[in-house]
């Protein structure tokens, strides 16, 4: 008979000790780091090698909640030589990143549904929560196993789970604006539902998708049934919306735009004004990411004076990369790359289509194959690391003709 206890706990690990992080920043910088990424920035996020400027954007790339998550799965690996190490899902949504983890021997999970995958983990084996979180089942799972768990949630998901907890107790339903199949908004709509399960939430995207709510709640917005339908896997269990959408508050995944959060609340809140005589039944709380909104101020800045052509780069299934896309959309010829190797030439990019959710190649813009000027302008999500943007930039100026010796000489 086995010695376990039927319910044993898992055991949270402290992998930062100061003798691992050493080694640790040392194997993350080989790998991440860039000088010449450093020096653009020292020089103001701009360099002009004969007659093609590069502008970086003054805030790009890796936020700290990426680099804690990256140095803590680094330390797990230090820590545990011998034993085996899983990831729930991706750490972060780049793919460089993830596959130099599983270079490492650290073997990803399931992140969608709980499978048999769990079922064979054991007290020896380590688990690594990425920075998205996992959903509360995910957690109940590997509390009841007894695994040692790595946790690399980011503080400003955290912030979140805080105040949808706060929604459920007083009763209020949490509006969650993010896409109802991402990592970290399922985790954080897990929470909404409260600890003991009384909770609820509603998930919107769009702004569609809130003129549905704010339509049904004035008694103009079909059945019941068809609301439910327009919302499927989008909504908590039990969800009603005669009864569920009388006290709302307002949460995001923290990746997603600023301006659209922004108009969700402003509507969710008109609506509740007309239908309640004010705005006692609505709550709000403000939890875009600081490093996400950063980098969104950062594009705005570039963008007052267009570049001929923008580089965002970063992981396709990247959420705060994506949004960057969509605000260089606005303003500029923008191309969505994971790395350089997506600039093939000057006559075409691969390139990742928001609108058709494909990666699809095009022509560049008319301006770099002439010998006139060109300004051309990178930035990159969160997730994103430096030795990706060094390698962009280089490929810009070496399609034009520019060694990347004149380049870094022209940096200092």
């Amino acid at each position: 008979m086995s010695d376990t206890p039927p319910n044993p706990k898992s055991e949270r690990t402290n992998v930062r000790r100061p003798d691992v992080m050493q080694l640790v920043s040392a194997e993350v910088a080989r790998h991440y780091h860039s000088s010449l990424v450093e020096k653009l920035r020292d020089a103001g996020g701009k360099v002009t090698v004969g007659n093609t400027t590069v502008l970086l954007a003054k805030e790009f790339g890796f936020c700290y909640g990426v680099e804690r998550a990256i140095d803590l799965a680094y330390a797990a690996r230090r820590v545990f030589p011998e034993q085996r190490i899983f990831l729930i899902g991706e750490i972060i949504h780049n793919p460089d990143v993830n596959a130099q983890l599983r270079a490492m021997d650290i073997v990803s999970l399931p992140w969608r549904e709980l499978d048999g995958a769990y079922d064979g983990l054991t007290e020896d084996d380590v688990v690594i929560v990425p920075a998205f979180g996992a959903p509360t089942s995910f957690m109940d799972k590997l509390e009841s196993l007894g695994c040692r768990v790595v946790d690399t949630t980011c503080g400003d998901v955290m912030k979140v789970w805080r105040r949808v907890r706060e929604y459920a107790r007083d009763g209020v339903t949490s509006v969650i604006h993010g896409k109802a199949s991402h990592e970290e908004t399922r985790a954080t709509a897990s929470r909404a539902l409260g600890k003991a399960g009384e909770g609820h939430y509603l998930v919107v995207l769009t702004l569609a998708d809130v003129g549905k709510v704010t339509t049904y709640m004035m008694g103009n917005g079909g059945t019941k049934e068809e609301f439910l339908a327009a919302f499927a896997g989008a909504h908590s269990p039990g969800f009603d919306p005669d009864i569920h959408l009388s006290k709302l508050g307002v949460a995001n995944q923290t990746t997603m735009l600023k301006s659209e959060t922004e108009a969700i609340q402003r509507l969710l809140r008109e609506a509740l004004v007309e239908r309640d005589g004010g705005d006692r039944n609505f709550s709000m709380f403000d939890t875009i990411c600081g490093a996400t909104q950063d980098r969104q101020d950062a594009l705005f800045g570039m963008l007052a004076e267009p570049p001929d052509l923008l580089l965002v780069v970063g992981g396709y299934n990247s959420s705060n990369t994506a949004h960057l896309v969509e605000i260089g959309e606005t303003r500029t010829a923008t191309f969505f790359i994971r790395d350089a190797s997506r600039l093939r030439s000057l006559e075409e990019i691969a390139h990742f289509d928001l609108h058709r959710g494909e990666e699809v190649v095009s022509g560049y813009s008319r301006a770099l194959l002439g010998e006139g000027p060109v300004r051309v302008g990178v930035t990159a999500g969160a997730s994103c690391p430096n030795n990706l943007i060094e390698e962009t930039v280089l490929r810009v100026f070496e399609l034009r003709g520019i060694a990347r010796e004149r380049v870094m000489e022209s940096l200092g």
